[in-house]
């Protein structure tokens, strides 16, 4: 059932028209079109168009991480990749097709950074205040470099990998530039020469990702602590923030074209696809505003606090809820209305699902790794 929420919108004179942007040819060296490679995917809005998906699935698998899976599982070349917390703090690969492990590697802490995979590469951050580049085939480790990574995720991007505020050299690990100042968790968005990400100072930045030369900044929450990460599609950034407004600005200026108000704080990633914003409130509902204007389309009741970015793909919309309240549901939605098509239940989920080739992907804090398919898929 869905909830129907009038709620107030302000629009700025400079409305857009949002389309998705279609990215990446396939090939092994990077990633197959239909994977997700990382966070936002490489069209940076968390929507794969390029596969089918079935509404209503069945669990194919799981596998036993031995620990509590934090991350959003990547999907790259028939594999999945998740980050684990205590007793390992791990890294590990798993066959996407049979849930068997490949490999798992170890790390000095926590991973609560989503691992992006290109060119042969797994990168992350891990809470031993460093970034990991690993060889995708066998876990071995490549490079480290010192940084307060924690929980950011990394965005790769013309051979570069740029984690919380600064890019590194995808190849050797060697510093490209650092922005300093406030410190940064959100996880960035790069699109078309930029890398965007919140700071604790409430800001959005804009930096050019060559230079790391600041290009604009949005005082999008100020007085909180910004760690939402932005999603970007054709022209527009659009970010959540700590006081549970969503904002949709110019992505090569940084004017606000509009805002929506939600009923709690946002502590997530949007997606965006068929042009509405996707987005999880603190105040339990999973939220569909339109692109264009930012008026409310609807709103589903989830009932429990999300931390799970939600994943759109085919007409569906994914997305679990339940960290650290005991729940643990992961719910499909139609993205045009808001209805139920199917839900399943596993344990607490800060895990944001991918869906690839027709398979739901997420880990839980149950300390498993759930794929939901149709058939042998």
């Amino acid at each position: 059932m869905t909830s129907h929420v009038q709620l107030p919108v302000r629009v700025s004179k400079k409305i857009y028209w949002i389309a998705v942007l279609l990215m990446a040819p396939s090939c092994f060296a990077q990633t197959a079109i239909s994977d997700w490679s990382q966070l936002h995917r490489p069209n940076m809005g968390r929507y794969n168009p390029s596969i089918n998906s079935v509404p209503k699935l069945k669990l194919k698998w799981s596998f036993s991480a031995g620990a509590e899976v934090l991350t959003g599982p990547s999907v790259a070349n028939g594999v999945v990749y998740v980050g684990t917390a205590f007793p390992c703090f791990c890294v590990t690969a798993v066959n996407a097709r049979t849930g068997v492990k490949l490999w798992s590697s170890a790390v000095g802490s926590v991973v609560f950074s989503t691992p992006a995979v290109a060119n042969g590469v797994v990168y992350f951050g891990s809470w031993d205040n460093n970034v990991y580049a690993m060889d995708a085939k066998t876990g071995a480790t490549l490079w480290s470099y010192p940084t307060n990574a924690f929980d950011s995720s990394p965005a790769i991007a013309n051979g570069a990998v740029y984690i919380n505020d600064l890019a590194l050299d995808g190849s050797t690990g060697a510093l490209i530039w650092q922005r300093g100042g406030q410190y940064v968790s959100s996880s960035p968005a790069a699109a078309n020469g930029i890398v965007y990400f919140n700071a604790f100072d409430g800001n959005l930045y804009a930096m050019d990702a060559s230079t790391g030369a600041q290009l604009w900044a949005y005082s999008a929450d100020s007085g909180n602590q910004a760690d939402e990460s932005p999603a970007v599609t054709n022209g527009v950034v659009y970010t959540g923030t700590q006081s549970g407004t969503v904002y949709a600005l110019d992505a090569n200026t940084g004017a606000l074209i509009w805002s929506q108000t939600t009923g709690g704080g946002i502590d997530t990633s949007p997606a965006v696809a068929y042009q509405t914003v996707y987005i999880s409130s603190e105040d339990g509902n999973l939220y569909a505003l339109d692109a264009k204007t930012g008026a409310l389309r609807w709103s589903y009741p989830m009932g429990v606090v999300s931390f799970s970015s939600p994943a759109v793909a085919n007409g569906v919309v994914y997305v679990g809820d339940g960290a650290d309240q005991g729940a643990g549901t992961i719910f499909a939605l139609n993205a045009k209305t808001g209805a139920l098509l199917w839900s399943y239940t596993v344990g607490p989920m800060y895990s944001s699902p991918t869906v690839v080739n027709g398979t739901l992907y997420v880990g839980s804090l149950d300390g498993n790794l759930y794929a939901f398919g149709v058939g042998d898929r």
